[in-house]
């Protein structure tokens, strides 16, 4: 069985986000970028998938601009077998959709006929957490999202994921080929070694475009200004609960 993998290349976690001066988009300039974390936990549950003989191959996807390659090369670094690269070059004022990534996505499984498509389940620039859903619509495929445990059945053709929901946990069972969206939960990713690293550079990323899929990437949304958010006002200490109550009622109206 084969599992293809979609990652995104995000502003790094831990780089604080700031707006352009002009206030068209974030900028992303002279930041760090990295993959997305929920990717690489879905490119992580790929490759134990693999290793435990569930899976045959591993190939890895995004969608973006030439400087997106380096987040195949860490997936390719982790292991996966194979990458393709769809290049679009991105517009701040007209977006990547997720239906737009979902439909590209959707292209690639029908070239690619993955048993399993496994995504995080949100980025963390957008936080959309519609992409998943969407594609398995498209594909008229079963979806398990959220997912904090995965096991698949080879013999029956089924997987048996444990997503989290309000209450708890849910366990459903999916036929196969299904679409999986990885929580946090699911795994721990594993770091690229040296070695696998220098392998990496010398795999192939296969290059294609929207118009090569078939797929019109064109935006219905426009955005028309970016701002930071306000600036929360400093904290106030009380000398009674009294006090405290009479905030509370007059200036928050809380109460």
């Amino acid at each position: 069985m084969k599992i293809l993998v979609a990652v995104k290349r995000v502003v790094d976690y831990a780089v604080k986000v700031r707006v352009r001066p002009d206030r068209t988009a974030v900028d992303t300039g002279s930041v760090k970028m990295s993959m997305n974390p929920f990717c690489e936990i879905a490119v992580e549950e790929a490759l134990r998938l693999r290793e435990a003989g569930a899976a045959s191959e591993v190939v890895a996807a995004t969608v973006g601009p030439a400087q997106a390659a380096d987040t195949l090369r860490t997936a390719l670094a982790m292991g996966a077998d194979r990458a393709v690269h769809v290049l679009h070059d991105p517009d701040p004022a007209r977006p990547l959709l997720p239906l737009a990534v979902a439909k590209i996505l959707r292209a690639l499984a029908l070239q690619e006929s993955p048993g399993l498509l496994i995504l995080g389940k949100q980025a963390i620039d957008d936080d959309c957490n519609q992409t998943g859903q969407m594609l398995a619509a498209l594909l008229n495929w079963p979806q398990g999202t959220f997912a904090s445990k995965v096991i698949i059945d080879k013999d029956k053709q089924k997987a048996t994921v444990e997503r989290e929901v309000d209450g708890g946990t849910e366990t459903i069972c999916l036929d196969l080929p299904a679409v999986i969206t990885t929580d946090l939960r699911l795994n721990q990713p594993r770091y690229a070694t040296l070695p696998n690293i220098m392998k990496a550079k010398s795999k192939v990323i296969k290059k294609v475009t929207p118009a090569d899929l078939d797929v019109d990437v064109r935006s219905d949304m426009e955005v028309l200004r970016v701002d930071e958010p306000p600036k929360r006002k400093a904290g106030v200490i009380l000398s009674s609960v009294d006090e405290l109550l009479d905030k509370l009622k007059n200036e928050a109206r809380v109460l």
